[in-house]
């Protein structure tokens, strides 16, 4: 057993540097998990947003519930080996629902079904991930990278963090009650100028908001008292004893059983229901019907929201592990790059929309990730929800929350390497920002970021300071927000 240990110890030290990039197996493996479990709401909620919360039939639904799965997972073993980084990849948040707002539009144009729409749909997908294949070998996605002002690219990881916070805080955790909702711990909960107000607004998901904001403030002190205290995994323990708080208030104060979804779970992967609705199903015949001009425009589309979304999570969670150089660049990017686009074309061709770098891969960082280990780790949980689904959806939302926002806080640091001295650098930064954590878009964020900065230098005299690749993506940004949007 000890030598199976030791050989299995040497090809992992061989295959991702573990010395060399100071860490172990361990810290590797639980800063997987860690990552997993921040992000696994994305397992269900991305087959919810898709498929209209089940609406257009559960064999879509169980398809694209398995591309995500798959797609996921292949993206996660590309940052693994050929980049040997520990960020995790799915299916966007944003670029879903802006891929459901396009198949209903297919819908409305054409008279397809809503299945038939999707096909059609998903050879869009297919196509922004073969052009971004092409751009990565060639290097154009890493010139557009080092195009960025290196001031901007230190804003990244601090707006990030502030959009970690305003996830975990705002949007991550809301509750339904007989009066509506979504209702949200920061604007419903504390927002609210009484007690009272808020528990006649929400009803009975008072109760639910008021479990929920205790679990997600106990897990946030749990991670900063551990991590205070020099524990390894101090995220992945908060969030269970965040996750113990909120079962035991289910049981006791609300009369909920939460595991009671796991007595009638499905633990058979529905791998028939994704080969009859999502898998290899291109709907040529239906494509054709959308016309060139209106896939051309969401192609771009896609491919700027999803080209910024990844750069700016790989930079900011870069810059946050210290993987970056003394000019901002990191090694391995293009391979890093490269991972997201082999995930979308592996999720076109499953059945899911755009695959791109989660922002929440940072909590895995927190955690100590340094390699691809850790990505391989997440990307083996994502294929193990294949058959243990129902397990991965009784983690409560408000566990996640506080991860989100300890990460959200630490990233926050970034601000020291920005240049307050000079308005070329705190404009932009300043605007990224607020505009992170309100739009809710990496990408947009940074384009508001260069066109500010772009602007501030043409006219203070400094326009040859500018590189031409800026001034196109800068110009890009402003057609796709006042005449593509």
């Amino acid at each position: 057993m000890s030598s199976n240990s030791n050989t299995s110890g040497g090809f992992l030290e061989t295959k991702f540097r573990l010395k060399e990039n100071g860490t172990d197996v361990r810290t590797e493996i639980v800063a997987g998990l860690t990552t997993f479990m921040t992000m696994a709401y994305i397992i269900a909620l991305n087959p919810n947003l898709l498929t209209g919360f089940g609406a257009e039939g559960m064999n879509l639904w169980n398809g694209v519930f398995m591309a995500t799965c798959i797609a996921s997972a292949i993206g996660m073993f590309v940052m693994a080996f050929a980049a040997n980084k520990p960020f995790a990849l799915a299916p966007g948040m944003g670029l879903n629902s802006f891929f459901a707002v396009v198949v209903a539009n297919v819908v409305a144009m054409t008279g397809m079904t809503y299945v038939e729409s999707y096909q059609a749909a998903l050879i869009i997908i297919l196509i922004e991930g073969i052009v971004f294949i092409v751009l990565s070998i060639f290097n154009v996605r890493e010139q557009i990278v080092e195009a960025i002002p290196l001031g901007v690219r230190m804003g990244i990881a601090p707006a990030i963090g502030l959009m970690l916070m305003n996830i975990g805080l705002g949007s991550n955790a809301g509750i339904y009650s007989e009066n509506g909702g979504p209702f949200y711990a920061m604007r419903d909960f504390f927002g609210a100028l009484t007690a009272g107000t808020a528990k006649t607004a929400m009803g009975s998901g008072y109760g639910p908001m008021v479990l929920t904001v205790i679990t997600m403030f106990v897990g946030l002190f749990a991670i900063v008292v551990l991590a205070k205290k020099g524990v390894k995994g101090a995220v992945l323990l908060g969030m269970l004893i965040a996750s113990v708080v909120y079962w035991v208030g289910d049981l006791a104060f609300l009369g909920q059983n939460p595991f009671a979804s796991l007595a009638t779970a499905n633990w058979l992967p529905p791998f028939a229901d994704m080969a009859s609705t999502t898998l290899f199903k291109f709907n040529f015949a239906g494509f054709a019907q959308i016309g060139w001009f209106t896939v051309t425009t969401l192609v771009i589309t896609f491919c700027m929201i999803d080209m910024f979304d990844t750069i700016g999570t790989l930079v900011g969670t870069a810059s946050r592990a210290n993987m970056l150089d003394k000019d901002g660049k990191m090694p391995q990017m293009k391979e890093a790059l490269l991972a997201d686009a082999v995930g979308t074309v592996a999720g076109a061709c499953t059945g899911t929309s755009t695959v791109t770098t989660f922002v929440e891969s940072a909590s895995g960082v927190e955690a100590g990730g340094r390699t691809g280990l850790t990505a391989f780790t997440t990307g083996i949980l994502f294929l193990a929800c294949m058959f243990i689904a129902p397990i991965a959806a009784i983690i409560p939302a408000a566990a996640t929350s506080s991860a989100l926002i300890y990460v959200g806080i630490l990233m926050m640091s970034g601000l020291q390497n920005v240049d307050f001295s000079k308005m070329e650098q705190i404009v932009p930064v300043a605007l990224m920002l607020i505009a992170m954590p309100i739009s809710g878009s990496i990408g947009h964020a940074i384009g508001i970021g260069l066109i500010t900065y772009t602007v501030i230098e043409v006219f203070t005299g400094k326009a040859k300071d500018v590189s031409v690749v800026t001034y196109v993506i800068s110009l890009l940004f402003l057609l796709k927000f006042f005449l593509v949007a």
